[in-house]
């Protein structure tokens, strides 16, 4: 993405002696275009991934590596720190204009549980570290829905980019001093110590390890290796080996003329005719990839009928000198436009809406921001006045960031603070606080601390309670009371754990020993075809599990909530999976689902009010009229049943905030907060329903 201009002005003739010794190569600049308009076109309006930006990714190795190549053949010095200033001088004053254009529409627009993250992305925006935080949080890149999405998410390839220039000039540096050292201390023939040479065994090494790497990786957890810059390199070595082997690659006019076109043919095709969802950046990647390395190796054909005319179009190479700052406006102002109109995706002219103020925002970026600081001969003086104008803009940035932050900290605080009966919760539901007003006061958990709201659970299982099975590496426990005096496993999805915010310290005051096996969206049941492979594997080995360890109860979440009519169901194939576990003497605790709604709850009282009608569900339209519970009673001995939902929606309504409390932290999941405000109220059913002391 960065816009590592070819060298010199466009007005240098193709073809000419001058423009092959500057290097310059304009039909580069209209492949760049392209291909950000190919991430743009993909992004706006068909949701997928195009693939444009492995070819970003090769053109910045490949244009990088004709230059230091071009500096080693004239015996220029490297001078890497100056080379590492003045491309941060160049790259990061659009970076910085950007991302306070995306703070500011943040503030304007998205609701306040979404700015902490947006936050932490600045500052990984800032420190080209965007991808690996992407890649820890577990993104989905791929998901329809980009109005949900982070409107700083696409400044993974430029963080990616910013190691690789990193790297890339040490790997440089590293081959010279190995040519010289060789030349000094060894007798090998004098071809065997070309410095290309040296670069392309180096960039080799790293293509075949890195594809290796990322084949295996996109293979195993490709959510992760798409952010993974290890995963990435080979794209740019790919580049690399191309700019080295170009000068020796020599197609007649005809084969450059199939070259060029075909390329450009399999380079626009390639997010339509591919399923690059969930495939990149492995093998798959090698079809953008090398039809752009094909374009690049046809190059200037010499011939009215090759594509180079085509992309030496002066609008497309236009368009090209403002691709850097096109890819930085377009994804924040489609993310932002979204959530604003409340959109899912943009129609025709919504999406020409955007992509027009994309452009004309990349053309202002460029012309007055990147264009005069480029010009700007006061930090060419040295190497310290660069770095004095990078600290410059950094602070610009780092600021007001900072002083956000600081603010939500302090609002977390505030809130947290309260006296408890300012923020009672699930009691202002009991009945002997019924039609009692709730006393005004911040709703808690603050926005801020929205994504700490879920349910603890102490840490892995240990000792007796791991299991053999790896499926179930992911089981976790309380701290283990002394004595025991029962011990209960947890069975289920998210809907299970979220429960643990009560049933965790209820467990540590009665000596109960608490594990829990859970998998995200997999409901605990007998197999059974409406569940995927994985979740009926997961749940037998859940069941053996059980049945091997014994324990006195499980808990599961006995009844499924949907977002859509009929809005509540019993589980499948739940009796068939409960009932191995009683005839065998233990006894199982089903407790009734909470809602699911098509909005996220605490985000619609941040932007419309608690009292808004679609932040207050009606009662039908969440759950079922009669409980599926029900049919469950008298079928299967010691299966206890439990209703909380008397807690959560009142006055047949299902409400976003019940006595200043978030009761979601989405648009499904209870927030730790109220769940742990229904702690009285759960002990006491649970005791009640199962007759333990």
């Amino acid at each position: 993405m960065s816009n590592q201009r070819t060298m010199t002005s466009p007005r240098t003739p193709a073809g000419s002696a001058a423009s092959r010794k500057s290097g310059y190569r304009p039909e580069v600049q209209g492949l760049r275009a392209l291909a950000v308009l190919m991430v743009v076109t993909y992004h706006v309006w068909l949701g997928r991934v195009s693939g444009g930006v492995d070819i970003f990714l090769l053109i910045s190795a490949f244009l990088m590596t004709l230059s230091f190549a071009r500096k080693v053949d004239s015996g220029k010095p490297l001078r890497l720190v100056s080379h590492w200033l003045h491309l941060l001088k160049r790259l990061l004053p659009a970076v910085v204009v950007v991302v306070l254009g995306v703070l500011l529409g943040t503030w304007a627009v998205l609701p306040q549980s979404r700015w902490p993250d947006i936050l932490d992305q600045a500052w990984a925006s800032l420190l080209y570290r965007q991808n690996w935080l992407l890649a820890d949080t577990a993104v989905d890149y791929y998901a329809q829905d980009h109005s949900g999405a982070s409107p700083l998410q696409h400044f993974w390839s430029l963080s990616i980019q910013g190691q690789v220039f990193l790297l890339w000039p040490l790997i440089f540096a590293g081959a010279a001093v190995v040519r010289s050292a060789l030349r000094r201390w060894t007798a090998l023939d004098e071809r065997l110590l070309n410095y290309r040479l040296l670069l392309a065994l180096a960039f080799g090494a790293i293509f075949a390890a890195s594809l290796a790497y990322s084949i295996d990786q996109t293979a195993s957890n490709q959510a992760y290796a798409y952010f993974d810059t290890r995963a990435r390199l080979w794209e740019f070595a790919l580049g690399s080996l191309l700019a080295l082997a170009l000068p020796h690659v020599k197609p007649g006019r005809a084969l450059r003329v199939v070259l060029g076109w075909s390329g450009l043919a399999a380079m626009l095709s390639c997010g339509l005719l591919l399923t690059v969802d969930r495939s990149f950046p492995g093998f798959i990647a090698l079809w953008p990839t090398l039809a752009a390395a094909a374009i690049i190796v046809a190059g200037r054909s010499g011939s009215r009928f090759g594509v180079d005319r085509f992309l030496t179009w002066r609008p497309l190479v236009a368009l090209g000198d403002n691709s850097y700052a096109l890819y930085l406006w377009h994804w924040p102002l489609l993310v932002l436009a979204l959530a604003g109109f409340g959109l899912s995706a943009p129609n025709l002219w919504q999406g020409l809406a955007i992509v027009s103020t994309s452009v004309l925002l990349a053309v202002l970026t460029t012309r007055f921001v990147e264009k005069p600081l480029r010009q700007w001969h006061w930090p060419q003086r040295g190497a310290w006045r660069s770095a004095v104008v990078i600290a410059a803009c950094g602070a610009l940035l780092a600021g007001p960031v900072t002083i956000w932050q600081s603010h939500m900290v302090a609002d977390e605080a505030a809130a947290a603070s309260q006296p408890r009966e300012l923020t009672p919760g699930a009691a202002a539901l009991a009945p002997e606080n019924a039609g009692k007003p709730t006393p005004d006061a911040k709703i808690i958990p603050a926005p801020g601390a929205m994504k700490n709201e879920w349910a603890d659970i102490d840490g892995l299982c240990t000792d007796g309670n791991v299991p053999g099975n790896p499926l179930l590496a992911g089981c976790l426990q309380n701290s283990r009371p002394d004595p025991v005096t029962k011990r209960i496993v947890v069975l289920g999805d998210s809907h299970a754990q979220q429960y643990m915010a009560a049933l965790g310290p209820i467990a540590k005051s009665h000596g109960w020993e608490v594990v829990t096996l859970l998998k995200g969206n997999c409901r605990f049941g007998g197999e059974s075809a409406e569940r995927d492979a994985e979740c009926n594997a997961f749940n037998k080995a859940s069941s053996d599990y059980v049945l091997e360890h014994k324990p006195d109860a499980v808990f599961t979440v006995a009844s499924l909530t949907l977002k859509d009519a009929p809005y509540e169901t019993e589980v499948p194939q739940y009796l068939e999976g409960i009932k191995p576990f009683t005839d065998a003497g233990i006894e199982v605790v089903g407790i009734r689902d909470n809602p699911r709604f098509n909005t996220n709850m605490p985000e619609c009282v941040q932007k419309k009010g608690t009292q808004a009608a679609d932040c207050n569900v009606p009662l039908q339209e969440s759950l079922a009229a009669s409980s599926p519970l029900d049919d469950y009673r008298g079928k299967v001995p010691r299966l206890h049943l439990m209703d909380m939902s008397d807690f959560i929606c009142a006055d047949r309504t299902c409400p976003a905030v019940v006595g200043n409390v978030y009761v979601y932290k989405d648009d499904n999941h209870l927030t730790k907060t109220y769940v742990q405000s229904m702690i009285p109220m759960f002990e006491e059913r649970l005791l009640a329903g199962t007759g333990w002391k």
